[in-house]
Formats: C-alpha cells, sequence, structure tokens
C-alpha cells in the first residue's frame, strides 16, 4: 500500500442482497414503515429467540427514550448509567426531565462498575442504563442483582452488542425491562439509521408502539392496508416521530441475516490484532469469558505510559499515514453541558478519564482486507518504535 491510500475508520458492509431487497421495497410502493418493517421485527424477534417483542424505531436514541418513558421516568427521578458512553445515552433521561447520575467504569471491562453503582442509588434512583462497551457485555448478573434488591428498572443500551453474548445468552434476553440496539451506519448491523428496542414486558412493547408514532392508538400501516374502511384512530398520548422505514427494514433484514458471518470476520481481525500487537507497549482490548462472543464493534487499544507518544499525537501520525483511527469516548463530565449541569470534575470519574486520555479505536469492519490491517499494523508498529528510539537517543544525549 502507497501512503496516498485512505483507510476509513469504518465503512458499512451492503451487498447484492440488500440492494436488491430495497429496490423490491420501492417498486412496492411502500417505503415508509410497512411490511418490510413488520418482516424485519419478527425476524430480529426470531434471532434473540425467546418469549421477546421487537419493537423498530429510525435510532437507538429514540429506542432509549421509549423505553424510559414506558417505565415511567419523570421529573424528580434519577437514572443512573456511566460517563464513557455517547451523549444519546444520557440525555433522553433529560428528554423526561429526570436528573442522570453519572458512575464510573470498571478499568479492566471498560464498562460499568456494578459496585459504584450501588454507592450512588437514592430514594430518588428509578432506573440504571447499563452501556454495553465495544461489543462486549456488562457484568449483567451484578447489576440486575443490585437492581432487584433495590426495586430499579434495567435499561440496556446494546447500540455495541449485536450479536454479543453473557453466559451463553444473547444481550437482549436477559432478565431486563428492555434492551435498545443500533443500526447506525458503523455498527455491526447498518441500515444507515435505525434501532430495535426489545422488551419481554408486553405493557412495555405496547406503550412503545403508540409512542413512536404520534400516540396514535393503531399503526398506519394497519389502517392503509386494510381491506374495510379503517381510517378512525384515536391518539391516546402525545407521542413522537420514531418509526422506522420499510427501505431501512429492507436492509436491516439481509443484514440480519449476516449477523453472526460479520461477527466472525471481525472477530478474526481483532484475534490480528491481538497476536500482531501484543508485544508493543500497548494495553489490548477485553475479552469475555467462558467462550461468549463479542461483538468487536470496536478495537480500542490503550497507550501504555512507555510508549512515549500522547493519544492525540499518535492519532496524528496515523492520519498522515492514511488510517483514520477515533476515540470512544470523550466522557460526558467532561462536555460543557454534563459538566455544568451537575457541576462534574475530572477526578471523579478516574477509571473513564485513564481509558480516555490513552485510548485510540483502529479501524475494524467486515470490508478491511488483510493488506489494509497489515499496514495499519506496520502504521502503528513503526509509530511507537521511532517515538520510543528517538525519546530514548534524546535521553541519552
Amino acid at each position: 500500500m502507497t501512503n496516498s491510500t485512505f483507510i476509513p475508520f469504518a465503512l458499512p458492509d451492503i451487498g447484492e442482497e440488500e440492494i436488491d431487497s430495497v429496490v423490491e421495497t420501492l417498486r412496492s410502493g411502500w417505503i415508509s414503515t410497512g411490511p418490510k418493517t413488520a418482516q424485519f421485527e419478527r425476524d430480529f424477534e426470531a434471532f434473540l429467540g425467546g418469549d421477546v417483542h421487537a419493537i423498530s424505531v429510525n435510532s437507538a436514541t429514540a429506542g432509549l427514550h421509549l423505553a424510559l418513558e414506558a417505565i415511567g421516568i419523570g421529573y424528580g427521578d434519577e437514572v443512573i448509567t456511566c460517563t464513557n458512553t455517547f451523549t444519546s445515552t444520557a440525555e433522553v433521561v433529560r428528554y423526561l426531565g429526570a436528573q442522570v447520575v453519572f458512575v464510573d467504569i470498571d478499568p479492566i471491562t471498560l464498562c460499568i462498575d456494578p459496585e459504584k453503582i450501588r454507592t450512588l442509588i437514592s430514594p430518588r434512583t428509578k432506573a440504571i442504563i447499563p452501556v454495553h462497551f465495544a461489543g462486549m457485555s456488562c457484568n449483567m448478573g451484578a447489576i440486575i442483582d443490585i437492581a432487584k434488591q433495590y426495586g430499579l428498572k434495567v435499561i440496556e443500551d446494546a447500540a455495541h452488542a449485536l450479536p454479543t453474548t453473557l453466559d451463553g445468552r444473547l444481550v437482549g434476553t436477559f432478565d431486563t425491562d428492555a434492551t435498545v440496539f443500533s443500526f447506525y451506519a458503523t455498527k455491526p448491523l447498518a441500515t444507515g439509521e435505525g434501532g430495535m428496542l426489545v422488551t419481554r414486558r408486553q405493557d412495555i412493547a405496547k406503550r412503545a408502539r403508540i409512542m413512536r408514532l404520534h400516540g396514535i392508538s393503531r399503526d398506519a400501516f394497519d389502517r392503509y392496508t386494510s381491506r374495510k374502511p379503517s381510517w378512525r384512530y384515536d391518539v391516546v398520548a402525545p407521542g413522537f416521530k420514531y418509526n422506522l422505514t420499510d427501505i431501512a427494514s429492507a436492509i436491516g433484514i439481509e443484514q440480519l441475516k449476516k449477523t453472526y458471518g460479520f461477527q466472525k470476520r471481525r472477530e478474526e481481525m481483532a484475534h490480528r490484532y491481538d497476536a500482531t500487537l501484543k508485544h508493543l507497549p500497548l494495553i489490548l482490548p477485553p475479552r469475555p469469558c467462558n467462550g461468549d462472543l463479542h461483538a468487536w464493534h470496536l478495537y480500542v487499544i490503550q497507550l501504555d505510559k512507555s510508549a512515549n507518544i500522547g493519544r492525540d499525537e499518535f492519532i496524528e501520525k496515523m492520519s498522515d499515514l492514511g488510517v483514520a483511527c477515533s476515540v470512544h469516548f470523550i466522557p460526558l463530565h467532561l462536555h460543557p453541558y454534563w459538566r455544568a449541569t451537575y457541576n462534574l470534575k475530572p477526578q471523579d470519574f478516574p477509571n473513564a478519564m485513564t481509558l480516555f486520555e490513552r485510548s485510540v479505536s483502529l479501524p475494524l469492519y467486515t470490508r478491511l482486507n488483510e493488506e489494509q490491517q497489515t499496514y495499519i499494523i506496520d502504521c502503528i508498529r513503526n509509530i511507537l518504535s521511532t517515538s520510543i528510539d528517538v525519546r530514548a537517543e534524546g535521553a541519552s544525549q
């Protein structure tokens, strides 16, 4: 490869099957929420197995909002989540007038620390939103135990976690109130925009279906396909516009069929990164125990202190060499809104800060070929070896 070749951080893997499915949808005359979306929901339920309801939405943000609204989160309530996440996880709490209580992460798993959750529970705490980071499951056993002990609801942010497992069970099938997946363009299952709210609770499913489309008591799809006059409907609540289109669902149906194949390919690339980077001054990503599946949405390395190069400089050097990297995440307590609203300080979340200050997300996606990954690995080796050699030489003079 040459330096003029640019390797993006992520690319969706769209095949002819997805294209044909979209074309079929366009020719059908039904491009908003309709038969393809209904099929996608049924297929997703079958994929997870068990007695679950799948409610499609136009984003994971929408799904989280609907889930919290359905369990009755409102003014004065508190919802606990981690600071190492995207802002959507927390902002939906504020949509409902509730307060966010941020907690630090576990330095090993990089997911929310269950024991720190326990210390922050108050009489106003109503729910926990654990975030499955990078594609590995949180310690859901401990979190569910805490929730049951204190009578709290659990809404899982599983934007990174398809098809992640814990103790052999897929995320989305645990004993929680709801789980929300993301189908954004960079995710393992990508529809461009979109998401899925999954729940075992009939009351949550019913409420979410009503609220995702203006609080109308009947789906437009049901009304518009009925062979009898069926134009009447009732608005039972001030709802939202969160429905998924058939165009996006047409892509999702085909992507879902490839989910395990995508996971296997991502895992192969993660194994290769592990094998080739393990001798460098890096901390490699954690791995699940007991043979569980990691979705490998992200491959996050951490620069060890002995690397003698800062995170920002490392990313700049990789960019100069034609490789796009990213950072997941800028912790929410560092952003102006969250910092000012809750008077947060960097030292309040030492583990999240350590991760942020030295973490780099490397390109990891199914369209990344072996030659490109080799080039990425060579770039990392060259940057780290150069930084060590140069600084060592300067120190000896």
